[in-house]
């Protein structure tokens, strides 16, 4: 598994989240977003994980070097309180397992916050890398779904899911 470091997000990664949203990086999600867009995300994105809704960070090399982006945050999914997770790693450093590393250590983070038997994950159908990270990291795919993002537009998406817990998927 790749080395990295996830740490949580600060007000001064404005300019990761900037390169993040780019055309490539955000093909599958709506596209680029407006700098004011940006600018209230990552306000959103630095205030303090404990409040228990949840937490974004920075996905970070052993050398520092920030390359990405993960969390996990409150969705009301099918009548249940679920945690939804997301990530994003810059073009440069895709395809070395980062993100699957990532999103591991997420899963731990969410799983420590103790509040929530399941996790899932929304990657278009059309999206293959981020497919695959759920699928290393030990998701269960429940099949195609209609999903709002961002809101107001609908694409099509896989419903990934892991139980935190440790039980028996029922």
């Amino acid at each position: 598994m790749a080395d990295v470091r996830i740490q949580p997000w600060i007000e001064g990664d404005l300019d990761l989240l900037r390169q993040l949203n780019s055309p490539e990086v955000r093909r599958h999600t709506g596209g680029p977003e407006t700098d004011e867009q940006v600018v209230s995300r990552n306000a959103r994105y630095a205030r303090p994980s404990g409040t228990g809704l949840g937490c974004m960070f920075t996905i970070a090399l052993l050398d520092g070097t920030k390359v990405g982006s993960v969390g996990y945050w409150e969705r009301a999914w099918r009548g249940e309180q679920v945690w939804e997770l997301g990530w994003a790693v810059l073009p440069a450093h895709q395809g070395r397992g980062l993100a699957t590393a990532a999103v591991l250590a997420t899963l731990d983070a969410a799983r420590a916050a103790g509040s929530r038997r399941w996790a899932h994950a929304y990657p278009s159908v059309e999206n293959p890398a981020s497919n695959a990270v759920c699928r290393k990291a030990g998701f269960t795919l429940l099949g195609e779904t209609e999903f709002e993002y961002p809101p107001g537009h609908l694409i099509r998406s896989n419903d990934w899911r892991i139980d935190l817990t440790g039980k028996t998927e029922k």
